[in-house]
């Protein structure tokens, strides 16, 4: 690994460049001038390298036939150098060769040098820090620093997104077995706290098996498009969605909300928040369960309820998506290993190099490479997703499992009554931009495209990719490396990742670092 350093020389900060700015220091008892950098302008870590010392009089002029002892270490880290350098040549003008240098830690350095020539006698201290980041590269890590105290951007679409009583509510509702069609499963039951909110299965189990991986919950504030294939544009909207899906929760639109209403502790939550709850929704006359999804039965009562009952049902509804959504948006944003590395960079803390070892540096080294890896393209933001929808060859155009992707997503959202533009929405037009400037061109290659997912915490989301059909992230790894052929299931956008085995390892090393610290961190 090539670090890049900088040195600190009495308050100046001077780059270590292959042609270095001639700034000496003078000794402490100022009987000389001296300058120290590395022959090739650079210092690599973990080897050996030579470095040329320049001796001069306080005039300027060479000082030659010196005799010199050289010493240091790590002052932050209390030990000394670990070698001994020795001065095994003299270049002529005062330049002294010094080999046996070998500095194995990024940090805060001393190295201390005692010269003795025929006239005099003093000593000069060299302290510099090492940095293994460029300063491009450091701009770079703070995009994908994910503070823990930032909060989720707005949600304009939900009044009460960010409202304590609403995220009490919406949070007794995710853990409520009774809105499912069998009294015994919860949106929690897919989305498991104590699995990071996935449930580790490689498609998501409801009432029946559905066609998708479970992702989290966590983070999904931050995004603009929900479901792998991106069919709704907030989390409210997405969080209604299965209580009335027939493989997930079974139930109906009108019996949830006979659930919330009939509950005391949800019926005053509810009338603190929304006004009020519209008893008549309630009545008798109206069928336990209808809806415009889900069972035949069902559907056909939905038919038959009036234009207004079934407006203030869905205003109900919507609601309750609503709540759901603010407690979403109160779980806390996962610490990992990687921030926790990068705020210590950025801070020019000299413990970053005790966070992440040679292998996940050098992953991350590969990651950030986009001439070599192309991560960076997809993979961004302190997310590490751009949001987007991409085809990498996954979907399935044939056979039971059809899966064409964000194709049907883009129409689903455009339909969908609970978007930022329809009535429900608590949004204006002008908050509504990713809705209003959607690319719904048929030319746009979306038949198989699916959400970019973030690559935070996955040692807590495995199974990978939006079927789930990767157990682990060495397999992931090797389809990135060897993707499918284009022709079967249509042209897709994915280069083959050209790396070594050992590449592969150091990779997935450093993914492990966007993962949630554990208690002995």
């Amino acid at each position: 690994m090539v670090a890049r350093p900088t040195l600190l020389c009495i308050g100046l900060l001077l780059s270590l460049v292959a042609t270095a700015t001639e700034w000496p220091l003078e000794s402490e008892g100022l009987h000389m001038r001296a300058t120290l950098q590395p022959q090739d302008g650079a210092v690599e870590l973990g080897v050996f390298q030579a470095w040329i010392l320049t001796l001069e009089d306080p005039d300027g002029a060479p000082l030659d036939q010196a005799q010199i002892v050289i010493g240091g270490g790590m002052p932050g880290h209390g030990h000394g150098m670990p070698t001994q350098p020795v001065v095994t040549d003299y270049l002529g003008d005062g330049r002294y060769l010094v080999e046996g240098i070998k500095l194995n830690m990024a940090g805060r350095w001393v190295i201390a040098i005692a010269a003795m020539t025929p006239a005099v006698r003093d000593r000069i201290r060299f302290e510099f820090e090492i940095d293994i980041w460029s300063a491009g590269e450091r701009q770079l890590l703070a995009t994908l620093y994910l503070d823990p105290a930032n909060r989720p951007p707005s949600s304009p679409s939900n009044r009460v997104a960010d409202d304590p009583d609403a995220a009490r509510l919406g949070e007794l509702l995710f853990f409520d077995e009774r809105l499912s069609a069998n009294g015994s499963m919860s949106c929690a039951s897919c989305h498991q706290p104590e699995r990071y909110f996935t449930d580790g299965k490689r498609r998501g189990e409801g009432v029946r098996r559905t066609g998708r991986n479970t992702p989290t919950v966590v983070g999904a504030a931050y995004l603009s498009w929900l479901y792998w294939d991106g069919r709704r544009d907030s989390l409210w909207a997405q969080a209604i969605v299965p209580f009335e899906a027939a493989d997930e929760m079974g139930s109906s639109r009108l019996a949830v909300i006979r659930v919330v209403g009939s509950d005391k502790e949800y019926r005053a939550l509810y009338e603190s928040l929304f006004n009020g709850f519209p008893h008549d929704i309630l009545s008798a006359d109206l069928p336990q369960h209808a809806g415009p999804l889900g069972a035949e039965e069902t559907r056909a009562a939905w038919q038959q309820i009036d234009p207004a009952s079934a407006k203030q049902i869905n205003t109900v509804y919507a609601n309750i998506g609503k709540a759901i959504e603010a407690y979403q948006r109160t779980l806390p944003v996962p610490v990992s290993r990687f921030d926790q590395y990068v705020s210590t960079v950025l801070a020019s803390d000299s413990r970053a190099d005790t966070i992440l070892d040679s292998d996940e540096l050098a992953g991350l080294e590969l990651f950030l490479d986009a001439e070599r890896t192309h991560c960076l393209r997809c993979h961004n933001g302190p997310w590490f997703t751009n949001g987007g929808f991409h085809n990498i060859g996954t979907g399935t155009f044939s056979g039971p499992e059809l899966d064409f992707g964000r194709v049907f997503g883009v129409r689903s959202v455009v339909m969908d009554e609970f978007n930022c533009l329809g009535v429900y929405s608590d949004a204006k037009p002008e908050d509504c931009r990713e809705l209003r400037f959607l690319n719904r061109n048929s030319h746009v290659p979306l038949e198989g495209a699916f959400k970019v997912p973030s690559l935070r915490n996955l040692a807590m989301t495995a199974p990978y990719m939006h079927d789930g059909r990767f157990t682990d992230l060495e397999s992931v790894a090797e389809f990135y490396r060897r993707p499918p052929d284009t022709g079967q299931g249509g042209e897709h956008e994915l280069l083959p990742l050209d790396i070594s085995d050992a590449e592969a390892r150091q990779l997935i090393a450093f993914l492990w670092t966007l993962s949630r610290q554990s208690s002995e961190d």
